[in-house]
């Protein structure tokens, strides 16, 4: 794989604004003469010919769909699975490609720090959609360019992607009750859950509630799954993680002995449920750290998860 880290990390954590709005956005970019000229070849999936007059001088980031894909738009906060390919648009130089045919796919997270342009041109692209964009300098390295990348103030950027999988921004379960005594949760138009732990002794044994009942796969044991989620202490509602704070969704090996990546509560939690809802759950001690303690988690604590399920990998 032609992978320069320098590029690798830009492209997965791709910058955009999020607009905590319910309603897809309109796309950022869309296609103009520039993207228009970028002729791509080879079948979906697969490392794409790629062949444009150089050089490529765009205005604004621009994007062609050459193959449509389904579904609605990409957006902030969604995760995407891609092959991408890479070029310097001044000079026609490959700068990286990978994630195609059997190459493992590029994870890409449209909410971090980034290359602007490549999230404004990915905001034109839906699961199984290819598009080629555009890139002018003031939306990839700006003044200073990159000369690890051999890219100069002045250098655009052209670049197709294969957007292979898009998984969900936040759950969009239709809403469940739960039982009294249980913590309460409300949710933000981004996605965002608040807490609040009652002021009570908690369960004796790990409890799990579906707060929204999703409609997609169900998880098994052994899976890798998308997760979006908030830990807090019961006894004080103190938040000691979450991917709402730390940039974005984030991807676990949930298993129900051997294997698993997450504490055995958490798997507990998740094996079972499916895509698309949220879960909320208290771990025992037994079931989460136990006697050992963790930065931000005194020993012997007992853990509230609310946990949105955005996809299998």
């Amino acid at each position: 794989m032609r992978l320069p880290l320098a590029l690798l990390a830009t492209a997965t954590a791709v910058a955009v604004t999020l607009t905590g709005c319910t309603a897809a956005p309109e796309p950022e970019a869309t296609s103009g003469a520039s993207s228009d000229l970028i002729e791509v070849e080879g079948d979906f999936g697969d490392e794409p010919r790629v062949d444009f007059p150089t050089p490529v001088s765009p205005s604004e980031t621009q994007c062609t769909e050459v193959i449509e894909g389904d579904g609605d738009r990409l957006v902030a906060g969604q995760q995407a699975l891609v092959g991408l390919a890479v070029y310097n648009g001044s000079t026609g130089e490959e700068l990286t490609v990978g994630g195609f045919g059997e190459e493992e796919p590029v994870p890409i997270l449209l909410g971090g720090g980034g290359i602007p342009g490549f999230a404004k041109g990915l905001s034109c692209a839906r699961e199984g959609s290819r598009v080629a964009v555009v890139v002018p300098p003031a939306d990839a390295f700006g003044e200073a360019g990159n000369e690890q990348l051999g890219i100069g103030p002045e250098d655009s950027l052209v670049a197709v992607f294969d957007v292979q999988r898009a998984f969900l921004r936040k759950a969009d379960g239709a809403p469940q009750l739960s039982r009294d005594g249980f913590p309460a949760v409300v949710t933000a138009p981004d996605g965002r859950p608040g807490i609040t732990v009652p002021d009570t002794e908690p369960f004796e044994t790990t409890e799990v509630e579906v707060l929204k009942a999703g409609s997609g796969d169900v998880v098994e044991d052994g899976d890798q799954v998308v997760v979006h989620y908030t830990g807090v202490l019961w006894s004080d509602n103190e938040v000691f993680d979450s991917t709402w704070e730390n940039g974005g969704p984030t991807a676990f090996v949930v298993a129900e002995g051997e294997g698993s990546q997450v504490v055995p509560g958490f798997s507990e939690a998740i094996i079972g449920q499916t895509v698309g809802s949220q879960v909320g759950v208290v771990i025992a001690p037994e079931d989460g750290y136990g006697d050992t303690e963790q930065p931000g988690i005194p020993a012997g604590s007992t853990l509230f998860f609310v946990i949105d399920i955005l996809g299998v990998v």
